[in-house]
């Protein structure tokens, strides 16, 4: 079976406890998880500083 092609590329990321938690809490509060709203920080920093790339 071929794999499945995916446009997500997977990465470890380092981050400090105290703001892992924070962040698991603000992802808690808007119902997503916290793999989800590190990808909405991430799309919201990029549109906010007009460097989203276009679809």
């Amino acid at each position: 079976m071929a794999a499945k092609e995916s446009n997500t590329k997977s990465f470890v990321l380092r981050i400090d406890a105290q703001t892992m938690e924070a962040i698991e809490k603000w992802a808690a509060d808007e119902f997503r998880s916290t793999n989800g709203q590190l990808q909405w920080i991430i799309a919201e920093a990029l549109r906010r500083s007009g460097r989203k790339p276009k679809k």
